[in-house]
């Protein structure tokens, strides 16, 4: 089950998709990547703040988690023609490719939020491919329930890995502090997680291997 509260924010969702798709080349996000994007992005934002982006509900696929009511939101995006969703060819197989059509209002996200999302669009979407981030995302937390189960938010602490490298360490102390800083000039609420920096730790050596 989620966390009491802890509810779907549709309109958020839809910015969330919008925003994502205008930042990253149609070529390099397909629907994999989408759904992993949602996902990590609402479990880092929940071990930071004990509150989701988007409050949607993942679940455990072959491919590993997706956002259970995204296709629903792509289509409504589609047919309102904030978005063009295309299907190529892609060595052999079928993909679909995203376009957002117009700078639409994405006024719903705060720039915390943002933020996030732009880290976890960097890892997703540009230092991996929809086989490795789908091989990534097949994680403890993935594993802890059965197929077409949902993913429970409070699952998201497994996330944290048991060891990372001290640079990754370095570069994830860095990164919170610059978060905490910014903060700290607003009247957000600051980090209440502070073990969140070894996700980010594990995602950035993640990503540094990628590029060995």
């Amino acid at each position: 089950m989620k966390k009491k509260g802890l509810k779907l924010n549709w309109n958020k969702l839809r910015a969330v998709v919008v925003h994502v798709i205008g930042r990253c080349d149609s070529a390099c996000l397909g629907a994999v990547k989408l759904h992993k994007v949602l996902y990590y992005s609402d479990m880092l934002m929940y071990l930071e703040t004990g509150e989701a982006i988007t409050g949607a509900v993942y679940k455990k696929r072959p491919f590993g988690p997706t956002c259970d009511p995204l296709l629903s939101v792509l289509s409504e995006l589609s047919k309102e023609e904030i978005i063009r969703i295309d299907t190529v060819d892609y060595h052999g197989f079928q993909k679909k490719e995203f376009t957002a059509l117009n700078d639409t209002d994405t006024n719903h996200l705060s720039e915390t939020e943002k933020a996030v999302l732009g880290e976890i669009v960097e890892f997703v979407c540009n230092n991996n491919s929809a086989k490795t981030i789908s091989e990534f995302s097949h994680d403890m937390v993935w594993d802890m329930v059965e197929f077409g189960e949902e993913i429970p938010y409070y699952n998201a602490i497994h996330l944290i890995p048991n060891e990372v490298s001290l640079e990754a360490k370095n570069w994830a102390d860095t990164e919170i502090s610059k978060v905490e800083n910014s903060r700290s000039k607003s009247p957000q609420t600051k980090l209440a997680y502070k073990d969140v920096r070894a996700v980010r730790a594990g995602l950035e050596e993640m990503r540094q291997r990628r590029h060995v």
